[in-house]
C-alpha cells in the first residue's frame, strides 16, 4: 500500500477561491454595466464547474461562468399531458424575437468593450477572457434558459428543471445541460455522505494529476466533470470515516460495476456514450485500472 492516509487527506483539500471570486465579480460587473438590455429582457451571471461545486483543487485556473438569458427560453414538455401543453401555449403565446445569437453578440461586444478585443477570444463553445495579475482566465457560456417541464397545473403553477441551451460555432450543434441541478445534487450527495463526497472528488482529481504526470493516462482522458459524475454514482455507504477506506471502497465498487448504466450528476442523462457529449467507457475503465495499480504499488 503506497497511498497513506495523510497523503490522501492532503489531496482532499480545496484549492484557493479568492481569485475565482474576483474573476466572477469582474465579469458580472462588466456585463451589468455594459450590457444594455431593454423591453423586459433579463439575464443572470453565475459560476459553474469546480469553483461553484467546491471541488476545485490547487492548480485549477479557468473559472467557468454562465451568462444566461431568461426572458427567452427553450423547453422540453414531452412528459406533460395534452391538457398541460394547451395551458402552456395559452400562457406563452408570443414567439421570441430576441434570440440566442442576438444575446451572444451583445455579450461579446460588451466584453470586448470592457476588457479589450485582444483579451476576449471566441472558442467553439465558450467565450474566453484572458487572465492577468488580478483575475484568472474565464470561460463564459452564453446561453438561453432551458426548461425541462414536469407539469403545468390549471392554477398556472409550472414545474420544470432549470437548465441551459446554447450552440457551438462549429457545426451549430445544440448543447443542453443542467448546471444548477448538478450543483443541487452535489450538495445533497455531500450531506448524505456526512461531508465525504466533495473531499473525495478533490482527492481523486489530485490522484488523476499524479497519473497524468507519470504518463499513465492521457491528460484529457478523464475530464473533471466526468470524474465528478463517476464518483456521484458510487453508493453513499461506500464513503466512510477514512480516506484510505473511501478510496478502496470507491475503486472496488467501480471495478465491479456495469458502467454503461451510470448517469450524470444532474440525473437527467447517461454518463457514457459514443458522441462527444458523453464519456468513453474505455477511458473510464483504464482510469479505474490505473487507480488499482497505483494502490498496489
Amino acid at each position: 500500500m503506497v497511498l497513506s492516509e495523510s497523503e490522501l487527506e492532503t489531496w482532499s483539500h480545496q484549492g484557493s477561491i479568492g481569485q475565482s471570486s474576483s474573476t466572477y465579480e469582474s465579469v458580472r460587473n462588466a456585463l451589468n454595466v455594459a450590457l444594455n438590455l431593454s423591453n423586459g429582457k433579463n439575464f443572470e451571471v453565475y459560476i459553474q464547474g469546480s469553483y461553484k461545486n467546491d471541488t476545485n483543487i490547487r492548480g485549477d485556473s479557468d473559472v467557468d461562468i454562465v451568462v444566461q438569458l431568461n426572458s427567452t427560453f427553450q423547453y422540453d414538455y414531452l412528459s406533460m399531458t395534452e391538457d398541460e401543453k394547451k395551458r402552456f401555449h395559452q400562457v406563452y403565446k408570443a414567439e421570441a424575437t430576441y434570440l440566442w445569437n442576438d444575446f451572444r453578440v451583445d455579450v461579446l461586444n460588451s466584453l470586448r468593450s470592457h476588457y479589450g478585443t485582444s483579451s476576449v477570444i471566441e472558442g467553439n463553445k465558450s467565450i474566453k477572457i484572458l487572465g492577468n495579475s488580478s483575475r484568472l482566465k474565464a470561460d463564459l457560456i452564453v446561453c438561453l434558459q432551458y426548461r425541462k417541464y414536469q407539469n403545468f397545473e390549471p392554477d398556472g403553477n409550472e414545474k420544470y428543471v432549470d437548465g441551459i441551451v446554447f450552440y457551438t460555432r462549429n457545426g451549430n450543434i445544440r448543447e443542453v445541460s443542467f448546471p444548477k441541478k448538478h450543483y443541487e445534487n452535489g450538495l445533497t450527495k455531500n450531506k448524505e455522505t456526512t461531508g465525504w463526497y466533495k473531499p473525495t472528488v478533490r482527492m481523486f482529481k489530485n490522484i488523476r494529476g499524479v497519473l497524468i504526470d507519470r504518463n499513465v493516462i492521457q491528460k484529457d482522458s478523464v475530464p473533471s466533470y466526468f470524474l465528478e459524475c463517476l464518483l456521484y454514482n458510487v453508493p453513499n455507504n461506500e464513503f466512510r470515516t477514512s480516506y484510505q477506506t473511501t478510496f478502496c471502497n470507491a475503486v472496488n465498487w467501480l471495478a465491479q460495476t456495469n458502467l454503461s448504466s451510470m448517469i450524470t450528476q444532474c440525473e437527467l442523462s447517461k454518463l457514457f456514450g459514443l458522441s462527444s457529449d458523453y464519456w468513453s467507457e474505455d477511458s473510464a475503465k483504464q482510469f479505474i485500472r490505473s487507480l488499482i495499480t497505483l494502490w498496489n504499488g
